[in-house]
This record gives structure tokens, C-alpha cells and sequence, in this order.
């Protein structure tokens, strides 16, 4: 049995290609996506070549590329597709509503969004966990190396709001305030944002960024989608890391809050430890274990599902403080598998009181671990996946 799986680097792809593998699926590499010099023609022609040569049961890829759904739905083979990341924009366009696809979305919200546009062959499907890979290169460390540890972009170099010269100081204001709001309201999503955002503010966005995402493509207008995915939320998700790191080391001057991304710190407290960005296969899972507490703050674009960090995190067997999102409760229960916090003086009181207590700590890192393992490893996601195409 064959799947052809189209790539382009993402870092989630190796542990999917494992999956599929340890499931009896042959895997057939396209590796035309991380080819620069190849036209979208050229990849098209390669593509539609492979399948037909292969003969495979589905075409695979991390994120959804419109492209390989009109290449399947004209030659009848299933396209499927399994979002890692929000926004994926490409979600919108008209081929989504191809009968071919096969389409899982890990956040439900990002779901609700355009399932009723193709309500047989979209999905909602979490994210899941490398219990295997990492537990293989981990082996039986065990010794701390951090107190506080957070691995991430802080979101500055995602952020067009802050590098845009041309953006008007009224609407540099406005947005400034809005977020403000939305992040004394709440610790995730961007309902404030969204409930406050009007076409002006779309259009002006539109003026300054020539680049700004179109709808004449999608099945519907976006324009407010992307202002506030593309936008406003990664100026959020700036502010409010930059916030929260500042806010660990000031209130908790006793221990050691360390840093590893390769984004600007110019903001960032002198007493944060600053270190590059860590290698997500290699060097991250160390960084996860030997961490007393991992820290996620999720992107304020992803309004409910889980981040990867989550999976990641509890799939070290490391002890993670995270935001609330709302889809965390369907998969956990906070203070046996997890620790959530739903404001940033919560945040600052369990981490402090997590730090002080080990065996608690260590308990709930080892029953997450347990739980992801038993319920929630990427495997457990293909086989959702195989299933669902099968039965359908």
C-alpha cells in the first residue's frame, strides 16, 4: 500500500512519515516542495506523474496546498491534508470544496470556519505526540538544567505592525489598544479583537501591505480573517510574550527563567537567560525534560485547539504551565496532566508554587506523559485519519 507524501520541511513531517510507516503504509517522498528553482508547472507535472506511476491510495501533505487537490480531484485520487498551523489561509480557497479531499483541521475553531463548505471531506483532527522518537533519544535523562524554560519565537520577525514604516501613528494607537483589551480579558484567542475591528482598519491595512492575503480566490470574503490572523494577532502574540517573560523574572527574581529562540530580545529583561533557538529534533526534547517548568503561550491565532508545544512538551515527559484553550479539557484535566493558568498573576503563583513542590511537579509531568502516550501519539492520529477515509 502506497501514499505519496508531498513535503516541504516542516518539522512535523518526519514523525507522520514514521507513523504511516509503522502502520504498513509505504511512504513515497515528494520532495518538491522544499525545491526552489521548480515553477508550480513543474510540480504539477511531477506530481501528476508519480501518481500515476505509484498508483497510491491518498496524496499526504502537512497543510493544505490547492494545487494537489485540483491534481487529485481531476485524476480521482484522495488528497489528504492535516493543518499544524493557524491560520493556513489556503484552507479558504474554492478548491476546499473538491470531493476528493480529505481534510483535518487541529483546531476546531479553524474548523467551524469552513466545514459547512465541504461538510463530508473536512475534519476536525488534534495534533499528537512523538511518544516513540523522543523517548528513544531520551532514553533515561533525568536531570534538571532549568528552572523555567520557554522555546519559541517571540513573534517580532512574524509581526508586519512592527516592521511596517508606513503604518499611521492613529492606527498604530488603535490597534495598541485593542490588543490592550484583549489581553486583559483573556489569555487566549481574539474575540475582543475581532468584535473591534472594522473595515476601516481593514482597508487601511490593505493600503499599507500590497502583500495583503486576497479573497478572490477563497469561497467567501476573509479580509477580517486575515487582518486579525495575519496582523493583529501576531502583534498580540508579540506583546504578550514579551509581557509575560518580563513579568516571570520580575516577579519571581529567585529563579532562572532561560530563553531559547532566535528572534530579537532588545525588550526583554537583562535577566532572562537569552540562548539561540534550539533544534526542534535534537537539542528541544532535552530542553523539555530537563526543564522544571516549560512555559507555552500559544499564538493568539489559534483560538481553541492545541499547539504542537503542548504534544511536544508532555511527549518528554516534562512538566508544562500553559494557557487555557478551550479544546484542552477534551483531552486533559488540569492539575493531573497539565497545569493551565487563565491569568497572568495565576501564572506567576503556580509557577512559583510548582517550582517549590517537585514530587507534584513530577507527578503530573509523568501522568501526561502516560496520558499522550496511551491516547494521543501521531499514530493514533493516522489511524483517525485511515479510518475515516475508510469508513466514509
Amino acid at each position: 500500500m502506497n501514499i505519496i507524501f508531498y513535503r516541504y520541511k516542516s518539522i512535523c513531517e518526519p514523525d507522520f512519515i514514521d507513523a504511516f510507516y509503522s502502520l504498513g503504509i509505504n511512504v513515497i517522498e515528494d520532495t518538491d516542495g522544499m525545491a526552489t528553482s521548480l515553477t508550480l508547472d513543474q510540480k504539477i507535472t511531477n506530481l501528476g506523474n508519480l501518481i500515476a506511476d505509484k498508483k497510491p491510495l491518498f496524496v499526504f501533505s502537512i497543510n493544505y496546498y490547492p494545487f494537489i487537490s485540483m491534481l487529485c480531484e481531476k485524476l480521482h485520487v484522495f488528497y489528504v491534508a492535516e493543518t499544524v498551523d493557524c491560520p493556513v489561509f489556503e484552507i479558504f480557497n474554492t478548491t476546499i470544496k473538491n470531493t476528493f479531499n480529505r481534510i483535518f483541521l487541529f483546531d476546531k475553531e479553524q474548523y467551524n470556519l469552513i466545514h459547512s463548505q465541504n461538510p463530508d471531506c473536512i475534519f476536525h483532527l488534534p495534533l499528537g505526540a512523538a511518544c516513540d522518537r523522543v523517548s528513544t533519544l531520551l532514553g533515561t535523562t533525568s536531570d534538571y538544567k532549568y528552572d523555567i524554560s520557554f522555546i519559541g519565537s517571540l513573534y517580532n520577525e512574524k509581526d508586519p505592525l512592527s516592521n511596517e514604516p508606513s503604518i499611521s501613528c492613529s492606527l498604530k494607537s488603535t490597534i495598541e489598544s485593542m490588543i490592550d483589551k484583549q489581553l486583559d480579558d483573556s489569555v487566549f484567542g481574539y474575540d475582543v479583537l475581532k468584535a473591534t475591528l472594522n473595515n476601516e482598519i481593514i482597508n487601511e491595512l490593505k493600503e499599507i501591505d500590497k502583500a495583503f492575503y486576497p479573497s478572490n480566490m477563497s469561497v467567501f470574503d476573509i479580509s477580517d480573517y486575515v487582518a486579525l490572523c495575519n496582523y493583529l494577532c501576531p502583534h498580540a502574540t508579540y506583546q504578550e510574550r514579551v509581557k509575560i517573560l518580563n513579568l516571570i523574572v520580575a516577579k519571581l527574581p529567585y529563579t532562572k527563567l532561560d530563553l531559547f529562540t532566535k528572534s530579537n530580545c532588545n525588550e526583554l529583561s537583562d535577566n532572562i537567560i537569552i540562548h539561540n533557538g534550539a533544534d526542534s529534533l535534537k537539542e528541544m526534547p532535552f530542553i523539555f525534560r530537563q526543564s522544571k517548568v516549560n512555559l507555552n503561550i500559544t499564538t493568539r491565532s489559534i483560538t481553541s485547539g492545541l499547539s504542537q508545544r503542548i504534544w511536544d512538551v508532555l511527549a518528554c515527559q516534562g512538566f508544562l504551565i500553559t494557557n487555557y484553550q478551550p479544546e484542552i479539557d477534551t483531552f486533559f484535566k488540569d492539575g493531573k496532566h497539565l497545569v493551565t493558568y487563565k491569568s497572568y498573576d495565576e501564572l506567576i503563583d503556580k509557577i512559583g508554587y510548582y517550582l517549590s513542590h517537585d514530587k507534584e511537579r513530577e507527578k503530573i509531568a509523568k501522568q501526561g506523559f502516560e496520558e499522550v502516550c496511551a491516547k494521543s501519539k501521531v499514530t493514533n492520529r493516522v489511524i483517525e485519519m485511515i479510518s475515516t477515509i475508510v469508513n466514509q
